[in-house]
């Protein structure tokens, strides 16, 4: 609990109007992620076979990033609003799970159904009851051919569920010690490129065999420890926004960048370009909040971006086979608006068919929580205060 008190104690003088406090921006914000993630998606399946089209719609893989540093954030936003109550990190798994796991599980034997479980490109073997169990306890993301396979996107679901489960611990230990969390991420990043990535890369080659590198080395970089130094970087950006950016700040992201430099000459990783695109990204993020970015189309679908997001690759599936027009700019952008228009609603379904009913069974489970650690803190004062008159006497 004293961890959770420097947490709200750290809060500068002007936190209480801290753009944090303007929800519709994160909404915005998840509103271009998932904007962007259906976007690569509908190009895949309706290219315009315009190069510069194409590409500005391919582009849209990094809204899953944008997704990563909002979930940083609003995490970190979450847990200092709460910083005093009793058992933080029981309710915030309740919370979390509850979230995520009641529409995944959902997902889960309907894309078995539409993609059936035959080799593919995620699953050079075929889907199995271990990629199904992997996928359905969140452990998907720690071997290749589960990571990716089961439920289209579920890559990025693997790495948040991770997240959430360390979450808790990593803010208990460094609270709002912004340059912690970037020391972290540049030690995470440095073990990934130099160590874990070369044997990871190795040994899942010598499992699945010649013809799979690529297969391989995708995977690796979907892996959760290539993406974990984002999330970290996104609680630092949560406590400099919300405290004041420093000297230090800038002098920790510039080492960053530079270590990532001389590591990327040294090992031939190529993973700087991929740091690089992530530190615009976030500075992207912080751009919309610290200047309040909204627009009501896009935060309506932030608000519903988690249900589109597992919903959108069958909306596409189910356009491709029906869909009547030629390859071209016309069909592209049709595409894309009756994906965005199908998926929202959805999304509005789930909410009040399954999101709803599980986010108020996570509110009673915290609140009954809530109650029960206070009837122990009033039994437990009654008895120190009943024992002491026995002392007393």
């Amino acid at each position: 609990m004293q961890g959770q008190a420097r947490l709200a104690a750290g809060r500068t003088d002007s936190g209480a109007t801290t753009p944090f406090g303007r929800s519709h921006t994160l909404d915005f914000l998840r509103g271009l992620a998932i904007a962007g993630v259906m976007a690569i998606h509908v190009s895949q399946s309706f290219p315009s076979g315009i190069r510069a089209i194409d590409f500005s719609f391919m582009c849209g893989w990094v809204g899953v990033n944008v997704f990563y540093f909002v979930s940083a954030m609003t995490m970190c936003l979450m847990w200092t609003q709460r910083a005093t109550e009793t058992n933080p990190t029981r309710k915030f798994y309740i919370r979390r799970f509850l979230r995520i796991a009641p529409l995944f599980w959902l997902a889960i034997p309907f894309y078995l159904l539409v993609k059936g479980t035959g080799p593919s490109y995620d699953a050079p073997n075929g889907i199995g009851p271990l990629q199904v169990f992997l996928t359905a306890t969140f452990l998907h993301g720690f071997w290749p051919d589960s990571i990716n396979s089961v439920v289209p996107g579920d890559w990025s679901i693997a790495a948040e569920m991770t997240f959430y489960l360390i979450f808790p611990f990593v803010i208990i230990s460094f609270g709002s010690r912004r340059n912690l969390y970037l020391a972290l991420a540049m030690v995470l990043h440095l073990i990934n490129v130099c160590i874990f990535k070369p044997w990871a890369y190795e040994a899942f080659l010598g499992y699945y065999g010649p013809g799979n590198e690529v297969f391989v080395w995708g995977t690796l970089h979907l892996s959760f420890l290539n993406q974990l130094p984002v999330f970290l970087t996104g609680c630092a950006l949560f406590f400099s926004l919300r405290d004041g950016f420093t000297k230090s700040d800038s002098a920790m992201f510039a080492g960053f960048i530079a270590l990532s430099f001389v590591t990327n000459r040294v090992t031939g990783a190529h993973e700087f370009n991929y740091l690089m695109i992530n530190l615009v990204i976030g500075a992207l993020v912080v751009g919309c909040i610290r200047f309040s970015a909204h627009w009501r189309p896009l935060e309506a679908l932030g608000r519903n971006s988690y249900s589109m997001y597992l919903s959108h690759f069958a909306v596409i599936w189910g356009l491709r086979t029906i869909w009547p027009l030629a390859d071209g700019l016309n069909s592209l952008l049709l595409a894309y608006a009756l994906t965005a228009a199908l998926s929202y609603l959805v999304s509005l379904a789930s909410w009040h068919l399954i999101e709803r009913r599980a986010q108020d069974l996570a509110h009673r489970l915290s609140s009954s929580a809530t109650k029960t650690a206070a009837r122990t803190d009033a039994v437990t004062a009654a008895s120190v205060v009943l024992n002491g008159r026995s002392a007393g006497a």
